[in-house]
């Protein structure tokens, strides 16, 4: 797997422009957190994003893959990815990247190990099946 660099990221937010990266929304940006603060999230540009208000109170301290089933709403790919990014670095940094999700499901982490993706809902297969052709 090959993991992009913050400059890569940061591209793809200049790119984007100024917009909600949750819904498209230009109306009141913020920035939101990843990872949010109150679970222990860093405020760096990694877990930095642009949310408008509405999506940032929405989202509020919960992970933001449970935050997108609340939502009953598959995220932007590139913000999926992200958080994938920021999952792994922080497994990684504290060493427990070789821990299954039922050894970790106990400890405080800024995300949710067992509401990690691990595979794409079905249309989306679809969408990326149709594209590999």
């Amino acid at each position: 797997m090959n993991m992009r660099t913050i400059f890569d990221d940061e591209k793809i937010k200049i790119q984007t422009g100024k917009i909600c990266n949750y819904c498209g929304s230009s109306d009141k940006l913020v920035l939101d957190h990843i990872f949010p603060q109150k679970l222990g999230g860093k405020d760096d540009a990694e877990n930095l994003i642009l949310a408008c208000k509405s999506c940032n109170s929405s989202k509020g301290k919960k992970d933001l893959i449970e935050w997108m089933n609340f939502r009953g709403e598959f995220l932007p790919l590139m913000i999926i990815r992200r958080h994938l990014k920021l999952t792994f670095n922080y497994c990684l940094e504290n060493q427990l990247i070789d821990k299954n999700i039922e050894e970790l499901k106990d400890l405080e982490m800024p995300f949710k190990i067992e509401l990690l993706l691990t595979s794409f809902p079905k249309p989306y297969k679809l969408i990326l099946n149709i594209g590999e052709m």
